[in-house]
């Protein structure tokens, strides 16, 4: 039980650090705080009824900038840093709302949008996963998607594919019934199509919900359709407005330099996994490599090196799987 506990705190303990790390890297990346944009950008302006919050919010950015300096030059410490009042941040809070409608209402959907989600999403959904199942069962195995990084494609794909669609939804006035709906229909097919492609071009499956209470197929159960479901409102209620208004617009040069990278590596990411999961089941099957590059991914990308990286996978062409959900 006290090994339990100590590893839930240095969970919470290394996803407070990634969070950190996170801001402060797209701090750097946007060069400029959120609350900067806000007062720049005249959703906080002066000329209002709670002129005097709104004015005095204005000096705290101000007073935030000379801190940062501060702490700089080592006159000031994190303990010294100016903090909004509860009335300022609900100034704050509806002036973000707003910026958001109007940002959304005008923008346009693209790669750069796309790419950030996926490798968001990714990297979240494995997270959670990885929490979930050692809170639920007490399992600590890898459960990583590509063989490149902490990165589950699966979750991904179902931001992105959520996202095209909530998108649409959005700019037709679709109510919650019709999202909830949309996001069911994405869930199944997203699972149906991916245990499928496993099961039929890798010889691999991470799920299976044969005898689940429910189960519409291999790969499809009823009640994970009503999570997908959900998750598609929460999403498209609450999620995708705010990561969207967050990423927003590419406005630096190392804006879309980092992620055209990413895109890169992903891509090559998911090429080498599905390379190397085709090698194993040529080498099962007793293919020699017929290529320098095969030899490469026999000599670096081994069976045991993939049983050990896809923990929560079966793999073998015998059709046998266990479930891992």
């Amino acid at each position: 039980m006290l090994a339990a506990l100590l590893t839930l705190l240095l969970i919470n303990l290394a996803l407070r650090g990634i969070v950190w790390c996170v801001r402060a890297f797209l701090r750097w990346l946007d060069e400029g705080p959120q609350l900067r944009r806000l007062v720049d950008e005249g959703f906080i302006p002066q000329e209002r009824v709670e002129s005097d919050e709104a004015a005095s919010i204005r000096h705290f950015v101000d007073a935030c900038d000379e801190w940062r300096r501060e702490v700089r030059l080592g006159r000031l410490t994190r303990a010294d840093r100016p903090r909004l009042t509860r009335e300022q941040r609900r100034i704050v809070r509806d002036a973000e709302r707003r910026a958001r409608t109007i940002y959304l209402d005008s923008m346009t959907l693209s790669w750069f949008h796309i790419v950030s989600i996926f490798v968001v999403a990714s990297f979240l959904g494995l997270v959670i996963e990885q929490v979930y199942s050692f809170v639920v069962r007490g399992a600590t195995e890898s459960r990583v998607g590509l063989v490149w990084g902490p990165f589950s494609p699966l979750y991904g794909f179902g931001a992105v594919f959520l996202t095209l669609i909530c998108w649409k939804l959005r700019q037709r006035g679709a109510g919650n019934a019709t999202i909830f709906a949309s996001g069911m229909v994405v869930g199944g097919l997203l699972e149906q199509v991916t245990g499928w492609g496993m099961e039929t071009l890798l010889h691999a499956s991470s799920w299976d919900y044969t005898g689940y209470p429910g189960a519409l197929s291999k790969w499809v159960c009823v009640p994970y359709l009503f999570f997908w479901g959900a998750l598609g409102l929460v999403w498209a209620r609450l999620l995708m407005p705010s990561m969207l208004y967050r990423i927003g617009m590419p406005s630096t040069v190392r804006q879309v330099t980092f992620v055209a990278l990413l895109a890169l590596y992903l891509s090559t990411d998911i090429f080498m996994t599905v390379s190397c999961f085709g090698r194993m089941a040529e080498r099962e099957a007793g293919i020699p490599a017929q290529t320098p590059f095969q030899e490469w991914v026999d000599e670096h990308y081994s069976d045991s090196f993939i049983a050990g990286r896809f923990q929560n996978l079966v793999i073998g062409t015998d059709g046998t799987t266990s479930s891992s959900e």
